[in-house]
């Protein structure tokens, strides 16, 4: 396996993965995929990272801002997403470490997630990357007319952010 910067040409395996997590109902509060367009708007340059072997995608991870405040400019919202074939092979271990790194190299000091409970995957692969549990937030959205809660996942770099 190899991980490397996404591509613009990598959208269609992205896109396809992303959908694989939309239909699980626990991956995120989106319904659709949107275009590329708007993805690449959304997420940034430097932190779009792909898991690949012998020419497949196994999955992506990339880091969007939490704000457009300048405040809070090295605090980034983690996706990870892993395709269906790939799950439990550690992809998501290897892209999440790749991502914490390229996210320090970008000046990022807080990476931060939120976790549907019932994805325990995504949970657990946080937890062994070294993000710790920071809170919970009740009913924060709605999927397809259910109320959703979310888990808030945070890590802190010892490397960036400490003056």
């Amino acid at each position: 396996m190899t991980i490397r910067n996404m591509t613009s040409s990598d959208w269609d395996a992205v896109s396809n993965i992303y959908m694989e997590g939309i239909a699980t109902g626990f991956a995120t509060f989106e319904t659709k995929v949107p275009s590329y367009e708007h993805w690449d708007k959304a997420h940034i340059d430097d932190c779009r990272l792909i898991a690949e072997d012998n020419g497949t995608i196994m999955g992506w991870a990339a880091l969007s801002p939490v704000s457009s405040r300048c405040v809070y400019g090295g605090v980034g919202e983690v996706s990870v997403y892993i395709s269906r074939n790939s799950r439990g092979k550690g992809v998501g271990q290897a892209l999440m470490q790749h991502l914490i790194q390229e996210s320090e190299k970008a000046g990022f000091w807080t990476i931060q997630s939120g976790i549907f409970p019932e994805n325990r995957a995504s949970i657990k692969l946080h937890e062994k990357v070294g993000f710790r549990y920071i809170g919970k937030r009740e009913r924060v959205g709605k999927i397809n007319g259910v109320w959703k809660d979310n888990l808030l996942f945070e890590k802190r770099s010892d490397k960036v952010g400490v003056d």
